[in-house]
């Protein structure tokens, strides 16, 4: 198909602007990488704190100017290294936390005030941030020199991960109360990464993936305001997480769209300043898109998704190891990540020009069509009666199975081609490598607990876990509690549990319906 100038009905004055101007289609910064590149931000977690230390160290050294964390499961759903939920879990998809002292030993030789510390962490994120705030204490960090993002956004969690532990509006409270509490403290933290990469990865097209994360962030606005948060306190420090694709062009329309639409919502809804209006956000190059068969043609696939991201217009970003659809990345793929990252910034000329692709009858075509596309979904979502009530009766995640299904077929049916897998195929046998002993790295863990346990003062550890259940109970800002029971060496586990009896466990909708 060829693109002509009929086919761009939009006008540049109102829908592109200059880049650092509202509505920001062009870039947040009048001059985006010309001045200071993307952060590389390299996601890294596994096992032990130790073992994590080593990597993050690692890449530092390899040139890396941002942490990036994964935490295990167990830590995500608020369970302690030896509790009987935690079994087989520990250390398997990110690293286990379970009191301060562990994140002490994940930062061990790291200093906090030299270094930007991204964490997914949702459930939790409240314990983790008190976490990392009593280890600035104790490293004689001040709470203004901690420099990071949380990610904090339970409300996909619900929608497509599934690591939630609280009912909604329970979940929703620890939200805005962290949200108050950076604002409260002033501190230099993004307090929430509203991510629509995890929908992406359950199946959402990128349509889908800015109609529902901008709802979401929508959701948290509206209660943050609601709960007396001033805007212009809170909207700075808000960021988002999206995910790169392989359609380069498309996935370049989408941070675009993005952009601009979220300027749009926040000054239509929120009458919001400019600072609040601009949408930053971090992008992770395609898990989902990683195939383990002919896995080095996924060092291809990333280093596209990682133009699509940077020719976007991204603050920062996440490329993927080749290996990671058979393992967690070995240190050399997880380096050879990081060098196309540094390639493209410094051997290619990308960084000379803002919004290269700006005015390409294609491109902006792509735009203006998955705003549409965005505002449309939002629009459906507000009638019935906003995220929240979405995500309750099942909305947002029948859409994301419908669409998943859809990829299914075209790809299991050819018409869309994955190469190496349905076509261009081979005889070769797949990668392997040794399988970590994940027992022994409960073992350890537990081990770990336990001597943070018999050391530790039992009245104060009480007491605290008290404080935080009549917080709970009543309307009492909770992450003080919670700093407080952090710094008597309460656990991860033990904070939760006490949260888990005051507040119960949140129960979902049925399952979508199948696709028809």
């Amino acid at each position: 198909m060829v693109y002509r100038p009929a086919d761009w009905t939009g006008d540049p004055t109102r829908d592109l602007g200059e880049p650092g101007q509202f509505p920001y289609t062009r870039g947040v910064y009048p001059g985006m990488y010309a001045e200071r590149l993307w952060t590389m931000r390299q996601y890294a977690g596994f096992g032990t704190a130790e073992e994590t230390n080593l990597r993050f160290r690692h890449l530092l050294a390899a040139g890396q100017n941002g942490l990036s964390t994964a935490f295990d499961l167990p830590t995500q759903m608020g369970y302690d290294s030896d509790h009987p939920m935690a079994e087989g879990e520990v250390g398997r998809v990110g690293v286990a936390i379970n009191t301060v002292e562990d994140l002490h030993d994940l930062f061990r030789e790291i200093p906090l005030d030299r270094v930007s510390t991204s964490m997914t962490i949702n459930a939790t994120a409240s314990i983790l941030l008190a976490m990392y705030v009593v280890v600035g204490e104790e490293q004689g960090v001040a709470r203004r020199q901690l420099q990071g993002t949380v990610q904090n956004d339970i409300l996909k969690e619900y929608i497509a991960r599934g690591t939630y532990i609280f009912p909604a509006e329970a979940s929703l409270r620890l939200t805005v109360d962290l949200f108050r509490f950076v604002a409260t403290e002033e501190m230099n933290f993004n307090p929430i990464s509203i991510s629509g990469y995890h929908m992406r990865e359950a199946g959402a097209t990128a349509a889908e993936e800015v109609g529902f994360t901008l709802a979401n962030g929508l959701e948290y606005v509206g209660r943050a305001v609601a709960a007396g948060i001033a805007l212009d306190r809170l909207g700075p420090r808000l960021s988002f997480f999206f995910a790169a694709h392989n359609q380069l062009f498309e996935e370049v329309a989408k941070f675009r769209a993005a952009r601009r639409l979220w300027a749009r919502l926040a000054r239509e809804r929120f009458q919001a300043n400019d600072q609040t209006c601009r949408l930053r956000f971090h992008t992770q190059t395609g898990g989902v898109t990683l195939q383990a068969q002919q896995p080095l043609n996924n060092v291809v696939r990333v280093a596209v998704q990682a133009l699509a991201a940077t020719l976007g217009g991204t603050q920062s970003l996440h490329t993927n190891g080749y290996d990671e659809a058979l393992q967690l990345p070995t240190a050399e793929s997880a380096t050879l990540a990081l060098r196309t990252q540094q390639i493209l910034a410094h051997e290619t000329g990308l960084a000379e020009t803002v919004d290269p692709l700006a005015g390409s009858w294609y491109v902006e075509s792509l735009t203006d069509r998955i705003e549409t596309e965005a505002r449309a979904l939002i629009e459906a979502i507000d009638r019935l009666g906003g995220a929240v009530a979405a995500i309750n009766q099942g909305y947002f995640q029948e859409a994301i199975a419908r669409s998943a299904w859809r990829l299914q077929q075209a790809q299991e049916s050819g018409q869309q081609v994955v190469v190496g897998v349905n076509r261009f195929t081979d005889d070769s046998a797949p990668m392997t490598q040794p399988r970590p002993d994940y027992s022994a790295l409960a073992e350890r863990q537990q081990i770990r607990l336990q001597r943070v346990k018999a050391t530790r003062n039992p009245e104060k550890v009480r007491g605290s876990l008290v404080a935080i259940a009549h917080g709970a109970r009543g309307d009492q800002a909770l992450l003080p509690l919670i700093i407080e029971a952090v710094r008597a060496r309460a656990s991860l586990g033990e904070i939760c549990d006490t949260l888990r009896e005051v507040w119960g466990l949140y129960h979902g909708p049925e399952a979508p319906h199948p696709p028809r």
